[in-house]
């Protein structure tokens, strides 16, 4: 697990911004959606092509949080990176400079839907009432990306939570664009994981400073348990 530590300059410019650090605890569940991204084999199984050891070890907290969160009465998405030829066409600027050409026809064939690779890790507590989302972009909210936003907004969601790998890619992505559509972030310090600690806690940074509440799962289940409560009074 990373040995989590949010730059204290972020918290202080944060507080200073907004006077709380976490705003947005007062869970409505009925309007809320665990979003887990990219957790598939690519990502989690030893010698993969994008393999991130640490995402392993977030699984336990992915797990207590979607559990949670069902019991509420929000709703779990699992999102999946997805190549295809499409991909490599609209997206060339990535597949054709900042990947060789071995590099992106490896990923190309770990990520292509039905694939191994593309395939969410068996540790995930996936259930028959789950959605399932392919995206092609790192960010799930990027136009053309997936159909996320659609999905979310027919289920009158306005808060989403995330999880996944890695944290400084495709989860930063993803909540920063989600933050300027207008949703409440809710990212998860300990359901979120990366290559080093480095890169994870810089971006802890940037969200809690300008994009998200960074919570940790045991602050997460505690208060999607409070909104039970509240739904049942």
């Amino acid at each position: 697990m990373h040995k989590i530590a949010i730059p204290k300059e972020a918290v202080d410019r944060a507080l200073r911004l907004r006077e709380f650090l976490h705003i947005f605890g007062d869970f409505d569940a009925s309007r809320t959606a665990h979003i887990v991204v990219d957790l598939q084999n690519g990502f989690m199984a030893p010698g993969q092509p994008a393999e991130i050891p640490l995402a392993r070890e977030i699984i336990p907290n992915v797990n207590r949080i979607s559990t949670a969160l069902r019991s509420a009465g929000g709703c779990v998405v699992y999102v999946q990176n997805t190549i295809d030829a499409t991909t490599k066409e609209t997206w060339s600027t990535w597949y054709s400079h900042m990947s060789s050409e071995k590099r992106r026809e490896l990923l190309a064939a770990t990520f292509t839907e039905g694939s191994y690779g593309h395939l969410l890790w068996p540790g995930l507590e996936v259930l028959p009432g789950d959605l399932k989302v392919n995206k092609t972009r790192f960010g799930a909210f990027v136009p053309g990306s997936s159909e996320l936003h659609t999905i979310l907004q027919a289920r009158n969601i306005d808060t989403i939570i995330i999880t996944g790998t890695a944290t400084n890619v495709c989860c930063e992505s993803t909540a920063r664009d989600a933050m300027m559509m207008n949703y409440k972030v809710i990212f998860v310090s300990d359901g979120t994981a990366t290559h080093t600690d480095e890169e994870h806690n810089a971006t802890l940074g940037n969200m809690v400073a300008q994009f998200a509440d960074v919570m940790n799962t045991s602050e997460v289940v505690a208060g999607l348990a409070n909104s039970t409560g509240r739904a049942a009074e």
